[in-house]
């Protein structure tokens, strides 16, 4: 496991972006049966979800964040030196997404920029990145753009993973200051790779075939270039590694569950959240969910949970943990201060 400790070096404001149109998990009779549609909202905790408009990527979404969060906060945009962008729906292969944002928010261009590809534990992953590159000499403010738009490549006749899935975008200013240590316990086993994929690419290469929904063993309709999750797996996976994660985290920091304030779990589902609750036990009051409203948006869930829910409510001091797992398999934890952090309510475009 990769243990990292960062001095000096913290968040100083973030935002998120939310597609406007609703789909509501009620509505769902065509795909779950009626009588089971009430149980699965129940066991799953989502009501309802944001999905983007044709047209809309996660790169849209990220750009209204970051245009909020700099407008808001009156950021400079020749003050940020390096741009990154996390995401697993980037607008394309070639070029890097993050290069795109950087003309579109007009950074300077000696402005460094960086895609970064992670399943839904990337933000934890991308903000030690962040973190990193803030700790350095000649870099004082990096801005790191966190946004997921699964609902296209996730079949609407799969009866896993679409009533899970909804689209955000994020952003999150990071910068030097007397933000005490942050700490990071980050851990991946690629032997798990065939829990949570899409299968079509490089290595299997793209053909017309790919592109065709059908029925699998599962009972579900994909394509190849839709995502595929073993769902008990990804359950079984997340309950062995999580609270065993934040457990060391804690212990290494010299630290105890009651002297965190917030702890901001990746929004997977609420059945899940809940276990992690009871297992650590730590106060319900100090576990915030929007998954009810915006359901899993993958590796944008942490910072969406923040704006969504924390607004406003971290002034002064706070001890936050952030905690997520996803696709590689990969896990990881953070402990950091979040001093007089400005955040900004959810916006929509």
């Amino acid at each position: 496991m990769a243990k990292i400790t960062f001095h000096g070096v913290g968040i100083k404001a973030m935002s998120a972006c939310v597609p406007p149109d609703i789909v509501f998990n009620k509505d769902l009779g065509y795909l779950i049966p009626e009588e089971e549609i009430e149980k699965t909202i129940n066991n799953i905790g989502i009501e309802q979800r944001r999905i983007a408009a044709d047209g809309v990527t996660a790169s849209d979404l990220c750009f209204k964040a970051a245009q909020q969060l700099m407008v808001g906060n009156d950021i400079a945009p020749e003050s940020i030196d390096v741009l990154l962008f996390m995401s697993q729906t980037a607008d394309y292969r070639i070029p890097a997404t993050s290069c795109l944002l950087q003309h579109r928010l007009g950074l300077p261009r000696e402005t460094m920029c960086l895609d970064i590809s992670l399943g839904c534990s990337g933000y934890v992953f991308a903000l030690s990145t962040a973190f990193a590159y803030a700790s350095m000499e000649g870099v004082n403010r990096v801005l790191l753009l966190d946004g997921e738009t699964f609902s296209k490549i996730v079949n609407r006749y799969d009866k896993v993973d679409w009533p899970l899935y909804g689209d955000a975008g994020t952003a999150t200013l990071i910068e030097k200051g007397d933000f005490g240590d942050a700490m990071f316990n980050l851990n991946t086993d690629g032997s798990g790779e065939e829990v949570l994929k899409i299968h079509a690419g490089l290595r299997n290469p793209i053909t017309p075939d790919s592109c065709v929904a059908r029925e699998r063993e599962d009972g579900n309709v994909r394509s190849d270039l839709e995502v595929f999750m073993d769902g008990m797996d990804v359950f079984n996976f997340a309950i062995s590694k999580v609270p065993r994660n934040i457990k060391t985290l804690l212990q290494d920091a010299g630290k105890a569950i009651d002297d965190v304030d917030y702890l901001v779990f990746h929004q997977a589902n609420r059945f899940m959240m809940d276990f992690f609750v009871k297992k650590l036990k730590i106060s319900p009051d100090k576990v915030p969910y929007c998954i009810h409203k915006y359901g899993n948006t993958s590796s944008a869930s942490v910072p969406l949970t923040i704006a969504s829910e924390l607004s406003g409510r971290l002034d002064g001091d706070n001890t936050v943990l952030l905690s997520a797992f996803g696709a590689g398999l990969s896990w990881g934890s953070a402990l950091l201060k979040m001093r007089d952090c400005k955040v900004s309510p959810v916006i929509e475009y």
